[in-house]
């Protein structure tokens, strides 16, 4: 009998597939439901054998459906005795760290709790938004860089001419170095300012040279887009050769993706933690291979 098997939630069916033929593990999968009424039910389609489960389940829009098919999952297979290690690449609610207004609830504290409550003994996810709302959990929060792995892919999959490495905001600026370490370029940060009540964004001038280079955007999330539109205008407007815009969760949401485009971005690339058309980096081996080293497996 194995020791482990991988659940392979309704969010994220391919990705666990990878993952499970990495590790060579079993795979149970799972059928998901939404009734008329909005309710949903999860399915096991299979029997779990192993004592261990991995539980692979991206929590991306819509959110509250993904996260509660997670928790379902979680407390049936906590029930039937099984040790639950989830895997949430996009973990929902991290921009919601701390009451930004008076008015506000701290959204992913709850999310911690439900985890746990749900009987998930360990969370592994990748580029979690804030180091606030990774302290927010009581169980263990395994936080995976994408930074390497989206390097390496703009390196060996692009041809990039004297590339500078730039995030959309001063807040991503350790991540920008990181990826200009690796490839070899230098790295700005633009100072980026948004209103708490309108969401509008200002953006500073940026002050190095541009002309004829190639420009990578690196940031974690890309949602509506705002914060990369604005960047990659001012790029262009500065004479850049080409504007990649890279992130690790491309949510997307809405028209953000014709947005970038319109904006003058000559590719948008992410990871799979969110399956989308960019999606062209696969987060499989990074996982597997810190799930492997962290469970011990052969």
């Amino acid at each position: 009998m194995n020791r482990f098997a991988v659940i392979s939630g309704p969010s994220s069916s391919n990705l666990a597939e990878t993952i499970a033929y990495l590790l060579q593990l079993p795979v149970v999968d799972v059928k998901a439901d939404v009734f008329p009424d909005g309710e949903t039910r999860v399915r096991l389609m299979g029997k779990v054998d192993a004592p261990n489960c991995i539980l692979v389940q991206s929590m991306y829009p819509p959110v509250d459906r993904h996260l509660f098919q997670g928790l379902l999952l979680a407390r049936k297979l906590g029930l039937e005795g099984h040790r639950i290690h989830c895997v949430i690449p996009y973990l929902p609610y991290a921009r919601q760290d701390r009451a930004f207004l008076e008015t506000d609830a701290v959204s992913v504290e709850l999310v911690a709790h439900l985890l746990k409550m749900a009987g998930i003994s360990d969370v592994t996810t990748v580029d979690i938004h804030s180091s606030v709302a990774a302290s927010l959990f009581a169980i263990p929060l395994h936080n995976l860089s994408a930074v390497r792995i989206m390097a390496d892919f703009i390196l060996k999959k692009r041809d990039v001419t004297q590339p500078l490495v730039v995030s959309p905001d001063f807040g991503g600026s350790a991540r920008a170095k990181e990826f200009a370490g690796i490839v070899g370029a230098e790295n700005f940060a633009f100072e980026k300012h948004r209103d708490r009540h309108t969401g509008e964004i200002v953006v500073e001038e940026m002050a190095v040279p541009v002309s004829g280079r190639d420009a990578v955007i690196v940031d974690d999330i890309i949602s509506t887009g705002g914060s990369v539109v604005k960047a990659a205008e001012m790029l262009v407007k500065a004479g850049a050769k080409r504007v990649f815009a890279m992130c690790t969760h491309p949510l997307l949401v809405g028209n953000a993706l014709e947005k970038i485009l319109s904006a003058g971005v000559t590719e948008v690339i992410g990871t799979n933690s969110i399956p989308s058309p960019v999606s062209s980096v696969d987060l499989a081996p990074l996982i597997a291979e810190h799930l492997k080293k962290s469970l011990s497996l052969p």
